[in-house]
Parts: C-alpha cells; structure tokens; sequence
C-alpha cells in the first residue's frame, strides 16, 4: 500500500492542475480527483459507497503532495466514524475551507465542519441522525474484546457503553460548538430519531453551520 501511495502521489506532484487518482478501489483511491486547488471526495461513485479507515492515508497523501488545495469538495452519505474524525482532523492541520456538491450525511457531516469557511452548493443537503448499535453488531464487539477488556459478563460490557457513549457524546459536541456551531442545535443534531434529518439552508446558515 505504502509503494502504491508513493507512485500516487509523485504522479500527482508531476499533474497538479487536473489530475484523478484511479486505479484500484481498495485503497480508496477512486474516491479521490482534484482539480487545481480543488480536492473532490465522492464516496458515491466507489463500488463500496462509503467513508472507510483506508481513505484516511489517501487523502494525506494527496495533501501533502499539492500543497496547493484549498478546498475539500464532499459528497458522501457516511460510513466509518473514526474515518470522519480522522480526515475532520487532517482537513483543519490543513485549514482547508469545505463545500457540499451533493450529500453530506452521518460521518461526512464531522470532515464538513473542519472547514474554515463552509458552504453548500444549490440542491445539495447535509443530514443528521443518531447513533445505533444493532444487536447483532453489539454482539461480535463483545465476542472479539470480551478478554482483551477483561468483561466477565454482558453486564460488565454494558457498564462500559454506558461510560463510554457518554464520552462520545461530550466530545462530538464539544467539537460541533469548537466550530462555531449553534450549542442549540448541535444538541438537535444528535437527538434521537428514526430518519435522516436534512435542514433547510436557511437553518444551517442561522445555526452557524453554514459560514456563507
């Protein structure tokens, strides 16, 4: 992976004006073109659709091989939670203003706001919704860490989510009002529901959440 992101991002070095990276999906390469100082991430148009934890490196080295880019361009309906919160992070080292062309939802909605300045194309949309944990996916979580966090019983391991949630809450809302965000309505964006939620532009824009 290590000598594929080096040949990536030395031909980027070589074209930095129009370039896409194209190739083998597996490393959520696809995901990714540029255009002059424009970064473009579509999860829509991989095979797999989602943010994943490979497209953390990509997005690194594409950044650091065009010091150039200015804006991360997204459209993607969610995926991988610390993903969002890995490239959130890589997109503010980088002070990197933020677009939505298209959706932006779940876990995009944390790489969005790492923008200084934040805006959202005509037609596009940003949703919002609430943490789940299906049964099943709760399950193999405890099968695969039971001994490694020494949980003795499914009691133990439900003492930890309830500690753990609310540690994941504080940050997520510490983060969304660091941002400039509106304490009411971050407080709104992880309220509990059962679908998506896709504020119209004026709220967004009232909410701080939108700069322009």
């Amino acid at each position: 992976m290590i000598i594929r992101q080096l040949a990536l991002a030395l031909s980027l070095t070589l074209a930095p004006l129009v370039s896409v990276a194209r190739g083998d999906d597996s490393d959520g390469s696809s995901k990714f073109s540029i255009e002059g100082a424009v970064l473009t991430y579509d999860t829509e148009i991989a095979e797999d659709g989602e943010i994943e934890d490979d497209d953390v490196e990509v997005m690194l080295a594409l950044l650091q091989a065009n010091p150039g880019i200015t804006t991360l361009v997204l459209n993607s309906g969610g995926g991988s939670v610390w993903a969002g919160n890995e490239m959130s992070r890589i997109a503010l080292d980088f002070g990197l203003n933020t677009e939505v062309n298209g959706e932006c939802s779940s876990s995009c909605v944390n790489i969005f706001l790492a923008g200084d300045r934040r805006k959202m194309r005509r037609g596009s949309k940003i949703g919002f919704h609430s943490r789940s944990w299906s049964p099943s996916a709760t399950k193999r979580y405890y099968d695969r860490w039971r001994e490694v966090e020494n949980w003795e019983t499914p009691f133990d391991f439900a003492s930890w989510i309830y500690r753990d949630t609310q540690a994941e809450m504080h940050e997520d809302l510490s983060y969304v009002t660091s941002r400039g965000v509106d304490p009411q309505f971050a407080i709104r964006m992880i309220a509990p529901r059962d679908k998506m939620w896709f504020p119209r532009r004026e709220i967004l824009k009232e909410a701080g959440f939108l700069t322009e």
